[in-house]
């Protein structure tokens, strides 16, 4: 695909309807009134309250007719207590849809609202290794804005909500909820931090190297997963280096969705280490993620296990060499080049946290899709390299 091509707008109906291209936020208001939406809870994270893109979005929806409100309220890693303060909102203020607009917190943020708001159902019982509950006809309209490109979280229900007493991140979701409009738009992602693009870019190089290996015959999600990493491999650089780069822009936003899709497959040990260290110590996901990815790559593909698998990787990201230590070097020669901090010391975990976090990465469910297996004490060692210096 030629750079020029990344600026042409494009309409997707899979897995749901997604807006692709340069400008298309302009054209939420008239969508959503297409829907039958008359009020709009715009969802974000604290850090983009005052960014100039919620502003744009609730003059878009104002020149369409619809009322819209802010809830600005969610962490870098959203908790329970603010999924009950946003859910609070929807009801008292009789929204009928909401538009999740920011990274992957804002996104997580809006969807854990629209499973309680309505539903009458506890947060924690739409845990994703819980029986499905029963809601009826009762979730608003969601409407995914990605402003970073990494987290995938545009295109399903799934959202990962830190459970604040028991200090340990979970999976909640309904298969009933689903975007009903996905907006692709690189002119929000523009504006972002070179650190952000960097750290989210590699959040989505991640999904698709971790969904890629989970065990198991789901060619949809294989696909998607190849097509993921070759677009990150070759715009990730472009974007941190240059980034008023539309085409690059655009192509990471395509690569994080592809990745993000393909990770329903499931993901692995980076993730439930990441997620458990995110929960205690509220580290941003994508540059966590990164930091472990060869800590865990190296576990995972020692002695040449997944060595197709491996060698297709190494293809779609366009490296000389097709074996686990080209492609592990390839992935390190890239974080690197997007300075990506070699050791979670560096962000801030402490060497004392390793059995803790251990422990409770296990229990993630993403620890279950990894394709070696590992107890608690593998998992403690490799979150202990991780921590002292993971390249």
């Amino acid at each position: 695909m030629t750079g020029d091509a990344m600026l042409e707008p494009q309409d997707w109906s899979f897995p749901v309807p997604i807006a692709y291209g340069p400008g298309r936020l302009s054209e939420l208001g008239a969508r959503l009134a297409g829907m039958g939406v008359a009020r709009v809870l715009i969802v974000t994270d604290r850090g983009s309250r005052d960014l100039p893109f919620i502003g744009r979005l609730a003059d878009v929806l104002g020149a369409a007719g619809l009322e819209s409100d802010l809830y600005a309220g969610f962490s870098p890693n959203p908790r329970d207590d603010e999924v009950g303060a946003g859910a609070a909102m929807v009801r008292e203020g009789g929204h009928d849809a909401v538009i999740g607009i920011g990274g992957g917190s804002a996104m997580d943020g809006a969807k854990a609202i629209c499973l309680t708001a309505r539903s009458g159902v506890d947060l924690w019982d739409f845990e994703f290794e819980s029986a499905v509950p029963e809601v009826g006809d009762a979730f608003p309209v969601l409407v995914t804005v990605p402003t970073t490109a990494g987290t995938g979280a545009e295109t399903e229900s799934t959202a990962m909500i830190t459970h604040v007493d028991r200090g340990m991140k979970f999976c909640v979701w309904h298969p009933a909820l689903k975007p009903a409009l996905a907006v692709l738009d690189p002119e929000l992602t523009v504006g972002l931090p070179g650190t952000l693009t960097a750290w989210t870019g590699a959040d989505a190089l991640t999904h698709a190297i971790e969904a890629y290996l989970v065990p198991g015959f789901h060619p949809l999600c294989d696909g998607l997963a190849l097509e993921g990493l070759r677009l990150v491999a070759r715009w990730l650089p472009v974007a941190v280096a240059e980034p008023g780069n539309m085409a690059a822009r655009g192509g990471m936003l395509v690569g994080s969705c592809l990745a993000g899709i393909a990770f329903l497959k499931g993901l692995g040990l980076v993730h439930a280490i990441s997620h458990m260290v995110g929960a205690e110590y509220d580290t941003q996901h994508g540059l966590t993620n990164a930091v472990i990815l060869p800590v865990v790559l190296r576990y995972n593909l020692a002695e040449g296990r997944e060595a197709g698998k491996v060698a297709r990787m190494a293809e779609a990201m366009g490296l000389s060499g097709r074996d686990e230590g080209a492609l592990i070097a390839g992935v390190e020669r890239m974080l690197d080049g997007i300075g990506i901090p070699r050791s979670l010391a560096e962000i801030g975990v402490p060497e004392d946290c390793a059995a803790r976090i251990a422990a409770k990465a296990v229990q993630d469910s993403a620890a279950g899709t990894n394709p070696r297996e590992a107890g608690v004490a593998e998992v403690e060692a490799l979150v202990r390299e991780a921590i002292r210096g993971a390249r």
